[in-house]
Protein backbone atom coordinates (compact mmCIF):
# COMPACT_ATOMS: atom_id res chain seq x y z
CA UNK A 1 0.00 0.00 0.00
CA UNK A 2 1.28 3.09 -0.99
CA UNK A 3 1.89 6.13 1.68
CA UNK A 4 2.09 9.42 1.13
CA UNK A 5 4.17 12.34 2.08
CA UNK A 6 3.30 15.80 1.12
CA UNK A 7 6.44 18.31 1.00
CA UNK A 8 6.66 21.94 0.27
CA UNK A 9 10.62 20.99 -1.12
CA UNK A 10 11.37 18.39 -4.38
CA UNK A 11 11.97 15.61 -2.49
CA UNK A 12 15.56 14.70 -4.42
CA UNK A 13 16.93 18.16 -2.52
CA UNK A 14 16.42 16.78 0.95
CA UNK A 15 19.37 13.97 2.07
CA UNK A 16 18.78 10.85 3.46
CA UNK A 17 14.80 10.41 3.13
CA UNK A 18 13.37 7.02 3.51
CA UNK A 19 12.60 4.91 0.70
CA UNK A 20 9.48 3.17 0.65
CA UNK A 21 7.28 6.11 0.87
CA UNK A 22 5.87 8.14 -2.17
CA UNK A 23 6.53 11.79 -1.84
CA UNK A 24 4.59 14.61 -3.12
CA UNK A 25 5.62 17.89 -3.61
CA UNK A 26 2.70 20.72 -3.02
CA UNK A 27 4.10 24.44 -1.83
CA UNK A 28 0.44 25.56 -1.70
CA UNK A 29 -0.09 26.34 -5.09
CA UNK A 30 -4.27 26.20 -5.96
CA UNK A 31 -3.78 22.44 -7.53
CA UNK A 32 -3.49 19.35 -5.09
CA UNK A 33 -0.85 17.43 -6.38
CA UNK A 34 -2.49 14.15 -5.31
CA UNK A 35 -5.97 13.27 -3.95
CA UNK A 36 -5.51 14.52 -0.10
CA UNK A 37 -7.36 11.56 1.29
CA UNK A 38 -3.93 9.21 0.34
CA UNK A 39 -1.77 11.65 2.44
CA UNK A 40 -0.69 10.31 5.63
CA UNK A 41 2.16 12.85 6.14
CA UNK A 42 1.70 16.35 5.62
CA UNK A 43 4.54 18.89 6.19
CA UNK A 44 2.96 22.31 5.65
CA UNK A 45 4.29 25.00 3.42
CA UNK A 46 6.31 27.49 4.69
CA UNK A 47 4.95 31.20 5.41
CA UNK A 48 2.17 30.52 3.30
CA UNK A 49 -0.88 31.41 5.90
CA UNK A 50 -3.33 29.83 7.61
CA UNK A 51 -5.79 29.66 4.49
CA UNK A 52 -2.94 27.77 2.71
CA UNK A 53 -2.08 25.52 5.32
CA UNK A 54 -5.69 24.17 6.12
CA UNK A 55 -7.04 24.30 2.62
CA UNK A 56 -6.27 20.29 2.35
CA UNK A 57 -7.07 19.66 6.02
CA UNK A 58 -10.97 18.58 5.40
CA UNK A 59 -9.76 15.92 2.90
CA UNK A 60 -6.85 13.98 4.59
CA UNK A 61 -8.94 11.57 6.11
CA UNK A 62 -5.79 9.18 6.26
CA UNK A 63 -3.39 11.74 7.94
CA UNK A 64 -1.31 10.81 10.50
CA UNK A 65 0.85 13.28 10.79
CA UNK A 66 0.94 17.13 10.56
CA UNK A 67 4.35 19.21 10.69
CA UNK A 68 4.89 22.46 10.46
CA UNK A 69 7.51 24.26 9.10
CA UNK A 70 7.64 26.85 12.16
CA UNK A 71 7.58 27.17 15.63
CA UNK A 72 4.55 28.28 16.26
CA UNK A 73 1.43 25.99 15.06
CA UNK A 74 -1.41 28.88 15.18
CA UNK A 75 -1.81 28.83 11.32
CA UNK A 76 -2.79 24.83 11.42
CA UNK A 77 -4.62 25.42 14.33
CA UNK A 78 -8.58 26.06 12.54
CA UNK A 79 -7.89 22.95 11.04
CA UNK A 80 -7.56 20.85 13.57
CA UNK A 81 -10.94 20.01 14.24
CA UNK A 82 -11.52 19.08 10.96
CA UNK A 83 -8.58 16.09 11.06
CA UNK A 84 -9.19 12.21 12.14
CA UNK A 85 -8.97 11.65 15.56
CA UNK A 86 -5.16 10.60 16.51
CA UNK A 87 -3.08 12.84 14.08
CA UNK A 88 0.19 13.57 15.88
CA UNK A 89 1.23 17.66 15.06
CA UNK A 90 4.33 18.34 15.47
CA UNK A 91 6.59 21.78 15.23
CA UNK A 92 9.88 22.22 14.05
CA UNK A 93 11.08 23.20 17.60
CA UNK A 94 15.26 23.24 16.68
CA UNK A 95 14.67 24.87 13.59
CA UNK A 96 14.40 28.86 13.94
CA UNK A 97 15.67 29.51 17.91
CA UNK A 98 18.97 30.68 16.57
CA UNK A 99 18.32 32.81 13.39
CA UNK A 100 15.10 34.89 15.69
CA UNK A 101 17.29 35.41 18.20
CA UNK A 102 19.62 36.79 16.03
CA UNK A 103 17.03 38.78 15.17
CA UNK A 104 15.56 40.16 18.83
CA UNK A 105 18.98 41.10 19.67
CA UNK A 106 19.49 43.04 15.84
CA UNK A 107 16.19 45.08 16.41
CA UNK A 108 17.21 45.73 20.21
CA UNK A 109 20.36 47.08 19.20
CA UNK A 110 19.29 48.82 16.24
CA UNK A 111 16.32 50.70 18.09
CA UNK A 112 18.67 51.94 20.93
CA UNK A 113 22.01 52.83 19.26
CA UNK A 114 19.39 54.58 16.18
CA UNK A 115 20.15 52.41 13.57
CA UNK A 116 16.97 53.57 11.61
CA UNK A 117 17.75 57.10 11.92
CA UNK A 118 21.42 56.80 10.81
CA UNK A 119 20.51 55.28 7.94
CA UNK A 120 17.89 58.25 6.84
CA UNK A 121 20.73 60.08 7.44
CA UNK A 122 22.94 58.32 4.95
CA UNK A 123 20.28 58.59 2.53
CA UNK A 124 20.28 62.81 3.01
CA UNK A 125 23.51 62.83 3.33
CA UNK A 126 23.22 64.41 6.87
CA UNK A 127 26.07 63.36 9.58
CA UNK A 128 23.62 62.72 12.60
CA UNK A 129 26.10 62.48 15.36
CA UNK A 130 25.53 62.36 19.45
CA UNK A 131 24.75 59.86 22.39
CA UNK A 132 22.41 56.87 21.94
CA UNK A 133 21.53 54.62 24.51
CA UNK A 134 23.39 51.13 24.88
CA UNK A 135 22.42 47.75 25.86
CA UNK A 136 25.03 47.13 28.05
CA UNK A 137 23.50 48.27 31.70
CA UNK A 138 19.88 47.77 30.59
CA UNK A 139 17.00 45.72 32.53
CA UNK A 140 15.85 43.15 29.96
CA UNK A 141 11.79 41.21 30.88
CA UNK A 142 11.36 38.21 28.21
CA UNK A 143 7.89 37.31 28.34
CA UNK A 144 7.30 33.68 26.95
CA UNK A 145 9.96 31.62 27.92
CA UNK A 146 10.48 28.91 25.88
CA UNK A 147 13.36 27.60 23.50
CA UNK A 148 12.76 31.32 21.25
CA UNK A 149 13.04 32.54 24.51
CA UNK A 150 15.77 30.89 25.74
CA UNK A 151 17.56 31.29 22.73
CA UNK A 152 17.72 35.54 23.48
CA UNK A 153 18.71 35.03 26.76
CA UNK A 154 21.72 33.22 26.23
CA UNK A 155 22.65 35.71 23.44
CA UNK A 156 22.08 38.79 25.74
CA UNK A 157 25.00 37.35 28.16
CA UNK A 158 27.93 38.98 26.91
CA UNK A 159 26.31 42.67 26.03
CA UNK A 160 26.23 42.95 29.70
CA UNK A 161 22.67 43.58 30.67
CA UNK A 162 21.61 44.89 33.95
CA UNK A 163 19.30 42.26 34.76
CA UNK A 164 17.53 39.70 32.88
CA UNK A 165 14.18 38.69 34.01
CA UNK A 166 11.65 35.91 32.73
CA UNK A 167 8.15 35.08 32.72
CA UNK A 168 6.13 31.96 31.15
CA UNK A 169 3.31 31.02 32.21
CA UNK A 170 4.76 28.66 34.89
CA UNK A 171 7.40 29.51 37.15
CA UNK A 172 10.12 27.27 37.27
CA UNK A 173 13.86 27.29 37.10
CA UNK A 174 16.09 27.61 34.22
CA UNK A 175 19.83 27.36 33.65
CA UNK A 176 19.72 30.91 33.66
CA UNK A 177 18.03 31.69 36.34
CA UNK A 178 14.67 31.61 37.61
CA UNK A 179 11.24 31.74 35.39
CA UNK A 180 8.39 34.16 37.08
CA UNK A 181 4.92 33.10 36.81
CA UNK A 182 2.62 34.96 34.42
CA UNK A 183 0.68 36.31 37.68
CA UNK A 184 4.01 38.50 38.36
CA UNK A 185 3.77 40.18 35.08
CA UNK A 186 2.01 43.57 35.97
CA UNK A 187 4.23 44.11 38.47
CA UNK A 188 7.07 43.56 36.72
CA UNK A 189 6.43 45.33 33.49
CA UNK A 190 7.08 48.89 35.47
CA UNK A 191 10.81 47.95 36.14
CA UNK A 192 12.44 46.71 32.77
CA UNK A 193 13.98 48.93 30.09
CA UNK A 194 13.49 46.41 27.05
CA UNK A 195 10.97 43.84 27.03
CA UNK A 196 10.66 41.19 24.72
CA UNK A 197 7.83 39.13 23.24
CA UNK A 198 8.51 35.37 23.03
CA UNK A 199 4.92 34.13 23.13
CA UNK A 200 2.70 31.78 21.29
CA UNK A 201 -0.45 33.22 20.01
CA UNK A 202 -3.86 31.91 21.56
CA UNK A 203 -7.53 32.56 22.92
CA UNK A 204 -4.97 33.20 26.45
CA UNK A 205 -2.48 35.57 24.68
CA UNK A 206 -4.37 37.20 21.85
CA UNK A 207 -4.24 40.77 22.38
CA UNK A 208 -2.55 40.33 25.35
CA UNK A 209 -0.45 43.59 25.28
CA UNK A 210 -2.63 45.66 25.23
CA UNK A 211 -3.51 49.45 26.54
CA UNK A 212 -2.73 48.54 30.04
CA UNK A 213 0.09 46.33 29.52
CA UNK A 214 1.66 49.35 27.64
CA UNK A 215 0.67 51.77 30.47
CA UNK A 216 2.67 49.61 33.40
CA UNK A 217 5.76 49.64 30.88
CA UNK A 218 8.46 51.90 32.02
CA UNK A 219 8.80 55.95 30.67
CA UNK A 220 11.30 55.34 27.75
CA UNK A 221 11.34 51.77 27.51
CA UNK A 222 11.66 49.50 24.13
CA UNK A 223 8.92 46.80 23.45
CA UNK A 224 10.56 44.18 21.33
CA UNK A 225 7.84 41.49 19.10
CA UNK A 226 9.25 38.75 17.70
CA UNK A 227 6.37 36.23 18.64
CA UNK A 228 3.10 36.79 16.88
CA UNK A 229 1.59 40.39 15.69
CA UNK A 230 -1.91 39.37 17.00
CA UNK A 231 -0.11 39.17 20.93
CA UNK A 232 -0.52 43.11 20.40
CA UNK A 233 -3.21 44.76 20.68
CA UNK A 234 -2.26 47.58 17.02
CA UNK A 235 -4.31 50.36 18.45
CA UNK A 236 -3.49 50.23 21.72
CA UNK A 237 0.68 50.14 20.74
CA UNK A 238 -0.50 52.88 17.86
CA UNK A 239 -1.94 54.98 20.86
CA UNK A 240 1.28 54.77 23.13
CA UNK A 241 3.60 55.49 20.55
CA UNK A 242 1.96 58.96 19.48
CA UNK A 243 2.52 59.84 23.16
CA UNK A 244 6.77 58.96 22.16
CA UNK A 245 6.43 57.57 25.98
CA UNK A 246 7.68 54.61 24.88
CA UNK A 247 9.11 52.48 21.41
CA UNK A 248 8.96 49.43 20.04
CA UNK A 249 10.47 46.89 17.02
CA UNK A 250 8.30 44.23 15.93
CA UNK A 251 8.70 41.43 13.49
CA UNK A 252 5.63 40.58 12.83
CA UNK A 253 2.39 42.85 12.86
CA UNK A 254 -1.82 42.75 13.15
CA UNK A 255 -2.42 42.07 9.87
CA UNK A 256 0.34 40.82 8.56
CA UNK A 257 1.71 41.43 5.94
CA UNK A 258 1.14 45.15 6.87
CA UNK A 259 -0.76 47.08 3.75
CA UNK A 260 0.42 50.00 2.53
CA UNK A 261 -0.95 53.19 4.04
CA UNK A 262 -1.22 51.43 7.39
CA UNK A 263 -0.14 53.67 9.98
CA UNK A 264 2.28 51.51 11.48
CA UNK A 265 4.22 52.32 8.95
CA UNK A 266 4.74 55.44 9.90
CA UNK A 267 4.45 55.05 13.70
CA UNK A 268 6.68 57.15 15.87
CA UNK A 269 9.39 55.17 17.75
CA UNK A 270 8.49 51.95 15.53
CA UNK A 271 11.21 49.63 13.59
CA UNK A 272 9.36 47.00 11.75
CA UNK A 273 10.94 44.13 10.15
CA UNK A 274 8.84 41.85 7.53
CA UNK A 275 8.46 39.02 9.68
CA UNK A 276 12.35 37.52 8.52
CA UNK A 277 13.50 36.03 12.05
CA UNK A 278 13.60 32.47 10.61
CA UNK A 279 14.03 33.07 7.35
CA UNK A 280 17.82 32.88 7.61
CA UNK A 281 20.43 30.84 5.46
CA UNK A 282 20.42 28.78 8.36
CA UNK A 283 16.56 27.94 8.53
CA UNK A 284 17.28 24.82 5.31
CA UNK A 285 19.97 22.97 7.01
CA UNK A 286 18.32 22.69 9.74
CA UNK A 287 14.65 22.23 8.45
CA UNK A 288 15.78 19.66 6.08
CA UNK A 289 17.89 17.64 8.67
CA UNK A 290 14.73 17.48 10.93
CA UNK A 291 12.68 16.44 8.10
CA UNK A 292 14.70 13.73 7.33
CA UNK A 293 15.29 12.74 10.73
CA UNK A 294 11.03 12.74 11.13
CA UNK A 295 10.40 10.87 8.36
CA UNK A 296 12.72 8.11 9.12
CA UNK A 297 11.25 7.78 12.34
CA UNK A 298 7.91 8.03 10.70
CA UNK A 299 9.08 5.02 8.37
CA UNK A 300 10.36 2.94 11.27
CA UNK A 301 6.92 3.32 13.30
CA UNK A 302 9.18 5.10 16.06
CA UNK A 303 8.18 8.05 18.32
CA UNK A 304 8.22 11.37 16.32
CA UNK A 305 9.88 14.33 17.91
CA UNK A 306 8.41 17.39 18.56
CA UNK A 307 5.03 16.31 18.87
CA UNK A 308 2.51 19.39 20.07
CA UNK A 309 -0.62 17.81 20.21
CA UNK A 310 -2.45 14.56 19.33
CA UNK A 311 -5.71 15.14 17.80
CA UNK A 312 -8.70 13.84 20.15
CA UNK A 313 -6.62 14.05 22.80
CA UNK A 314 -8.52 15.73 26.05
CA UNK A 315 -6.75 18.22 27.37
CA UNK A 316 -4.18 18.86 24.23
CA UNK A 317 -4.27 22.73 23.09
CA UNK A 318 -1.99 23.69 20.61
CA UNK A 319 1.18 26.41 22.15
CA UNK A 320 -1.10 26.84 25.33
CA UNK A 321 0.54 29.28 28.05
CA UNK A 322 3.41 31.91 27.31
CA UNK A 323 6.03 29.55 27.99
CA UNK A 324 5.91 27.70 24.50
CA UNK A 325 8.16 28.60 22.05
CA UNK A 326 6.73 30.34 18.71
CA UNK A 327 8.53 31.29 15.84
CA UNK A 328 8.76 30.73 12.23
Amino acid sequence: MTVEVWLPFRSDDIEGLPQGLTYRFWDGGQKFPANPAHCAFYIVPYMKGSEVAVRPMAAMTSVRVVQTLSVGVDHVQPGLGLLPKGVRLCNARGAHEASTAELALTLILASLRGIPDFVRGQDQEDWRSGFRPALAGKSILIVGYGSVGAAIDDRLAPFEPARVARVARHGRESPRGSVQPLSRLPDLLPEFDVVVLGTPLTEGTKGMVNADFLARMKDGALLVNVARGGVVDTRALLAELETGRITAAVDVTDPEPLPAGHPLWHAPGLLISPHAGGATSGFWVRIKRLLSTQLNRFAQGEQLVNIVLVTGEEGQAPGRGTGAATRG
